[in-house]
């Protein structure tokens, strides 16, 4: 009756292709409440843990096999091999994919989609949608504008910084909508984290409807979702842990043709890679990820403009002192939380009660799973 979640000692049968080559005695990452407490007919067992008998299993002769690990994580340390052995050794599979080959074949398949229609990116400056863009923008060029949202949530001068890398140096259409007050009004006196997110999807979608308005006719909408949006919003088969602005939380009526995600597959650090691909400067690549909703879900409780100032300037403060310490290539994410406490302190020999603030900083590369930074 013991869930297993987190790294965990697997042994497993090196006899099986699927294991060929991996330690017999490996690390896995876990997350799972139930399990198999003995294979169907036909089936041996090829990995086990102490508290789950049948953690892989396989029958060879109709090529079938089954983990309840996650192989594909960063966290499996011999995951990769485990795949090449099933991908390569097992479904016969070549090794010739690259990812400048997902990009060249996105461009080509964006284009024939489009044809000569006019196409609105949700642009926020994060990796992921500054990715979308560059896609549809080396696709059809000027049938792209981007509108950027400056919702008021933002980091310290990013608004300004998007501004000038997609309007001026990547010469794209580019429309900066300052509302502020606008999802301050909406925001205000809600404190639900899930809330927030879904307030903050309608106000963003409202926005574009009304820029759309103002262009004319458009007929498709681009957004930088992936895939762990899609999971961490819940699918058929899992648990919503989070809604996105760009899936969970959309309104029914959208106003526009379709909707366009050439990212939706992907995870972060295969976007990174698309990003390099065509062309993105490294400093925009390895930018730190940032929620859709903003600083909004990084201030626990209600929001306030003093909130969001204080929040601001502590994550910017953060930021700083981890690249100028060296360190910054090798942590996942990092980012300051504007918490709900207040505490007593000492400032010019003086006594202050203000708001805790907390860092947190964790080591990933796939964004799905991750371990503290130390």
């Amino acid at each position: 009756d013991s869930r297993e979640y987190g790294k965990t000692d697997l042994t497993v049968d090196n006899s099986d292709p699927l294991f060929e080559n991996v330690d017999k005695e490996s690390v896995a990452w876990m997350s799972h409440t139930y399990y198999v407490s003995s294979p169907p007919t036909d089936f041996k067992i090829t990995a086990s843990t102490d508290t789950c008998p049948v953690a892989g299993m396989s029958n060879e002769s109709k090529k079938l096999y089954a983990v309840q690990f996650h192989p594909e994580v960063n966290h499996t340390p011999e995951g990769t091999k485990m795949l090449k052995n099933f991908l390569v050794n097992i479904c016969g599979c070549s090794q010739n994919w690259i990812m400048s080959d997902f990009a060249k074949d996105q461009i080509k398949l964006l284009k024939e989609k489009i044809g000569d229609k006019k196409v609105l990116c949700a642009l926020s400056g994060g990796v992921d949608s500054s990715v979308a863009a560059m896609l549809i923008h080396k696709a059809v060029g000027k049938q792209l504008t981007c509108i950027f949202v400056d919702h008021g949530l933002l980091r310290k001068d990013e608004g300004d910084d998007v501004e000038k890398v997609f309007g001026e140096e990547f010469d794209m259409n580019l429309i900066r909508v300052n509302c502020e007050k606008q999802f301050l009004d909406k925001l205000a006196g809600v404190s639900d984290p899930e809330t927030k997110r879904k307030i903050i999807g309608e106000e963003f979608i409202r926005v574009f409807e009304a820029e759309a308005k103002k262009i004319g006719v458009v007929d498709f909408l681009v957004q930088g979702t992936i895939y762990p949006d899609v999971i961490e919003s819940g699918t058929k088969d899992a648990a919503v842990i989070k809604s996105h602005h760009n899936v969970g939380g959309l309104p029914e009526h959208v106003d526009f043709k379709e909707i366009i995600e050439p990212l939706r597959d992907l995870f972060k650090d295969e976007v990174r890679n698309v990003g390099r691909a065509v062309g993105i400067p490294e400093f925009l690549v390895s930018r730190q990820p940032f929620p859709g909703p903003g600083l909004a879900i990084r201030v626990i409780g209600d929001i306030t403009k003093e909130k969001l100032d204080i929040l601001r300037e502590a994550d910017y403060i953060f930021r700083e002192e981890v690249k100028a310490a060296g360190i910054s290539k090798g942590l996942g994410q990092y980012f300051a939380v504007l918490t709900n406490l207040k505490s007593v302190g000492v400032m010019g020999d003086e006594r202050t009660y203000d708001y805790t603030v907390a860092l947190r900083s964790v080591d990933t590369s796939d964004f799905m799973t991750a371990d503290w930074s130390r």
